[in-house]
């Protein structure tokens, strides 16, 4: 079954090459274009292209299938092309010509389009909640831990002291960093392109704004071709979403791999979070930890894959576009799955509490040790010379008594800054 049969059957490889994997993939998005097609029916009969016993017939099944969805009852057979073509069968089956109509005026692109945005405002809004969990989470850490001092490092060689106050809390803001790329890929998604058919528009007389407002959007995509040229634009700037995330999510992962072995020492977590080696009874591995950074450093790279396979196609459907949708769909879950995995294991994140009692990591107080010598007077130059010569001839005594008071330091965190910015991007 096909939405363009004609009553010729094409060779099985060519059926075999163009499908791919879109059966597996239309499960998860069938729920959304039974929505669009509801609205879709109401608009029809709205104009005068079904009756109202068509329409409320169509209305009601429409609703049988998406209750059967949500059943996980609905299945897309192999001998149906996609989910647009089982539903449409579905329909045809139980309200006969009724059914037939419902394609009426609109093209398996536009189709796809709408399901599409739907199905990416829905994922984005879900993204933003969870990252949000995430957030509190970090940022209810930080709280707990501001007085535990860590090392600070740059170029993986000891700085100047930090706290578990200011690492959690790191990561905290810079998930709001993050959710302005959802929020905007967000914005391209809450346009209706539904109506645009085959990207040419229809003679038939359609309310767009009325689907418009059926489905939720908060505006349409008013040009019938900007609105197929957003296929494929909407997924790629979900994808710069999810990157940037992955980001973040990708640094703290490797962060926790370095704080948890035993040359660090800062952190761990309870054996039911670790794994073992077949051979090494005394390992506890960071398997989840290292996986995080790997999914999301390959996340990374999602938005060049969308980007080649968009390059260079003029204006107008191509079947490339088809292509995008199993790179964003599997993308979206595997961010979901790392972002619930991150949260769940820092739950019980155990954090040690005197790690700077080494004295190997006494230079970690040389600049605020330097910064008292300004104070009482000393040129900078002059101090930075003698705090260097102290430190060369082992002379040096730390000042651990440290003070940083300006905003965003180990000493002011500035958590509930942090915080109002996150509620006001929610």
């Amino acid at each position: 079954m096909k939405l363009w049969d004609k009553g010729f059957s094409t060779d099985k490889k060519i059926d075999h090459f163009t499908v791919g994997n879109d059966r597996e993939l239309d499960l998860l998005l069938a729920k959304y274009d039974v929505i669009a097609s509801t609205a879709h029916a109401k608009m029809l009969g709205r104009i005068g292209l079904l009756t109202k016993d068509e329409t409320d017939s169509l209305v009601k099944e429409l609703a049988n299938i998406g209750k059967s969805i949500e059943k996980g009852e609905f299945i897309i057979e192999d001998s149906f092309e996609d989910m647009h073509s089982k539903i449409e069968y579905m329909l045809t089956e139980k309200l006969g010509d009724t059914g037939k109509k419902i394609h009426t005026a609109r093209s398996r692109n536009d189709q796809v389009l709408v399901a599409m945005h739907l199905y990416l405002k829905n994922e984005l809004a879900e993204i933003k909640s969870e990252t949000k969990i995430l957030f509190d989470l970090l940022l209810n850490l930080a709280d707990k831990y501001k007085s535990v001092l860590i090392p600070g490092y740059t170029h993986l060689q000891i700085a100047m002291p930090s706290s578990f106050g200011l690492w959690f809390s790191a990561y905290a803001e810079s998930l709001i960093d993050d959710l302005y790329f959802i929020d905007a890929a967000y914005k391209i998604a809450d346009q209706n392109p539904l109506g645009s058919a085959a990207g040419y528009g229809s003679s038939f007389p359609v309310d767009r704004t009325f689907t418009t407002k059926e489905m939720g959007f908060a505006n349409l995509k008013y040009n019938v071709v900007a609105a197929q040229m957003g296929r494929g634009k909407v997924e790629k700037a979900t994808a710069f979403g999810i990157s940037s995330i992955a980001a973040t999510l990708s640094k703290m992962g490797m962060d926790i791999c370095l704080y948890m072995s035993q040359n660090f020492n800062f952190i761990s977590f309870p054996d039911e979070l670790t794994t073992g080696s077949s051979i090494m009874p005394h390992k506890k591995n960071p398997d989840v930890f290292e996986l995080v950074r790997g999914k999301c450093n390959r996340l990374q790279g999602v938005p060049n894959q969308l980007a080649l396979i968009l390059t260079n196609l003029p204006s107008g459907y191509h079947r490339d576009l088809q292509l995008v949708k199993e790179v964003i769909v599997p993308a979206i879950q595997d961010l979901r799955a790392c972002i619930e995995i991150l949260t769940f294991s820092l739950k019980e994140v155990r954090v040690n509490e005197n790690i700077l009692e080494d004295p190997k990591y006494d230079y970690l107080f040389s600049v605020d040790t330097l910064n008292e010598l300004v104070l009482s007077g000393i040129p900078f130059r002059d101090a930075y010379k003698q705090m260097g010569t102290e430190i060369h001839e082992g002379r040096f005594t730390p000042k651990r008594d440290i003070k940083h008071t300006h905003e965003g330091s180990l000493g002011n965190l500035c958590l509930n800054d942090i915080r109002k910015k996150m509620e006001d991007i929610m």
